[in-house]
């Protein structure tokens, strides 16, 4: 085997074993007019491992991005046809070099890594994350890292919505009244993910004693959350079986329930004003009943010529929806927050309603009562469940 062929197999390696930290190409002899050397890092684009080749010039760069495939058989012909002469590849495992030297004789060298962990994978530079992924036994079991505490690459996005609801909930969490022992109650808690993360944040990142508990109504899903949580040693989360309805949320301070469908959402609210919670977090998703309700009475208004569309009669149901809670959550005293929770190239359910404690006047809330009636005679709906849960 050639010192070439040595060194793509090394390259090869590098990528099957994900050891793969950066390389470059110098030493340029080629016919490119001020082309000095490149750059290459690893990126993913669309959950899709590529190459990112930053050719740099005298006077400028130019990033050009890659498959894995592509972008060895462009490293080869590089290599092969001495427009570049000297190549380092540097893994977790080793550093890599190769030569090209005068007379066409070649040299090969692996020496110690100067690397010890992959740099990030996104294709933008990221702001430090909140949550770390070393030591973290619970990514890896919900197999977000491999052994070695490195993001599988296929798990990105999921790492990233992690941290991203995690930012979000860290400013309002710091606003909280102190607790000896906060309560969280996550409804709808599916594989965990979000609830081991929170809890994670909350106990090991701001050191405060919180106790979270996961509701989730199938069993073998509580089961597999219970044993990583025991695994983690994570002593005072605990996943229990049931429905949001029959949960007993009392004395609850969060509340969280993310994607529960169509009316759950509205049980969840339910339990977490019932419970007078500090913070109230839900993330909607399906808007039948009140669809149903425009559908039936077609009101007629300046907007009616919106909603003989399906698409726009749909979208409307939505915004009619999470609107008319975000008022009956301020009517009980709350104020209310609602913003893209992720973005749409991963769920177009990705809206997310945040509600505060605070106190509201006699004066404002009969305004937000009549705000609320009026929204309902305009657009012809009947009732809203929220609206019935809380006998308002």
């Amino acid at each position: 085997m050639t010192h070439l062929e040595q060194y793509i197999s090394s390259l090869k390696k590098a990528f099957n074993d994900n050891t793969f930290v950066k390389m470059s190409l110098g030493n340029y002899k080629g016919s490119i007019d001020g082309l000095k050397n490149c750059y290459i890092k690893k990126i993913v684009i669309k959950q899709e491992d590529k190459l990112s080749f930053t050719y740099r010039y005298q006077k400028k760069d130019i990033v050009k991005n890659f498959s894995i495939d592509e972008a060895i058989k462009f490293i080869t012909e590089f290599l092969e046809s001495g427009d570049f002469r000297h190549a380092a590849l540097l893994t977790l495992e080793s550093d890599v070099i190769f030569e090209l030297l005068s007379h066409g004789k070649t040299t090969f060298k692996k020496n110690k890594p100067t690397h010890q962990e992959l740099p990030s994978l996104d294709h933008n530079i990221q702001k430090n994350r909140l949550l770390t992924t070393q030591g973290k036994v619970y990514l890896k079991q919900l197999k977000i890292t491999d052994d070695r505490g490195i993001v599988i690459p296929s798990s990105q996005d999921k790492f990233k919505q992690i941290n991203h609801f995690v930012e979000l909930l860290s400013p309002l969490i710091k606003n909280l009244p102190k607790y000896d022992n906060l309560s969280v109650l996550d409804m709808g808690a599916g594989k965990g993910y979000l609830t081991f993360a929170l809890y994670d944040y909350l106990n090991q990142v701001l050191h405060l004693k919180a106790s979270v508990t996961g509701v989730e109504f199938r069993k073998d899903l509580v089961d597999l959350c219970n044993d990583i949580a025991k695994k983690s040693d994570f002593h005072d989360l605990k996943f229990n079986q049931g429905t949001i309805m029959d949960c007993d949320a009392s004395n609850t301070n969060i509340l969280i329930a993310l994607h529960a469908c169509d009316t759950a959402t509205d049980d969840a609210i339910y339990k977490g004003i019932s419970a007078n919670a500090d913070l109230i977090v839900v993330a909607p998703c399906c808007h039948k009943q009140i669809r149903r309700e425009l559908e039936n009475h077609k009101q007629k208004n300046d907007l009616d010529f919106l909603i003989k569309h399906g698409i726009f009669l749909e979208r409307q149901a939505e915004m009619l929806t999470d609107g008319l809670r975000s008022l009956i959550l301020e009517y009980f005293g709350y104020t209310t927050k609602i913003f893209q929770f992720i973005s749409e190239a991963h769920t177009p359910k990705n809206v997310m309603i945040v509600a505060e404690k605070k106190f509201k006047t006699d004066i404002q809330k009969q305004e937000i009562l009549k705000k609320i009636k009026d929204s309902k005679q305009y657009f012809g709906i009947g009732f809203h469940h929220l609206e019935k849960l809380m006998r308002l």
